[in-house]
């Protein structure tokens, strides 16, 4: 069955939310992480940003293989599946 439903956007939720903090981002192929320190409509700005090749657990202070990629580095919006705070 379809149902009405209202979206209610949130100023300052999401993304925006998470500036200054070190993120995670499942992206399509890769996930990255590093301080998120820019967003607009098309892509996120990590700095210090790494690519996890291995997670390890996820309860562990340290990524079981993470690889620096550089002081600063674009992900595309569009290739993001999730993001939150994990390490």
């Amino acid at each position: 069955m379809k149902k009405l439903v209202k979206v209610e956007e949130i100023e300052g939720e999401g993304l925006l939310a998470l500036l200054g903090q070190t993120v995670t981002l499942f992206c399509l192929n890769y996930i990255y992480t590093g301080e998120l320190v820019g967003v607009n409509t098309t892509c996120v700005l990590l700095k210090e940003a790494y690519v996890v090749y291995n997670t390890g657990s996820f309860e562990s202070k340290d990524w079981a293989d993470a690889q620096r990629i550089g002081p600063q580095w674009y992900v595309q919006i569009s290739a993001i599946e999730s993001f939150g705070l994990l390490k």
